[in-house]
């Protein structure tokens, strides 16, 4: 995996942490590459 940096909202964050919070992602980095991969998938269909 390659190391990025992105600026995001605070409002963003502590949602992200909430999700870690009640432990439906292991952590923040978790929670959006899950949600980077969706959005691939629905934007550009299936990935390999």
């Amino acid at each position: 995996m390659k190391l990025i940096t992105i600026h995001l909202p605070e409002k963003y964050i502590d949602k992200l942490e909430e999700l870690v919070t009640r432990d439906l992602y292991p952590n923040r980095s978790e929670a959006i590459r899950m949600a980077v991969r969706d959005l691939l998938k629905e934007e550009l269909g299936r990935l390999t």
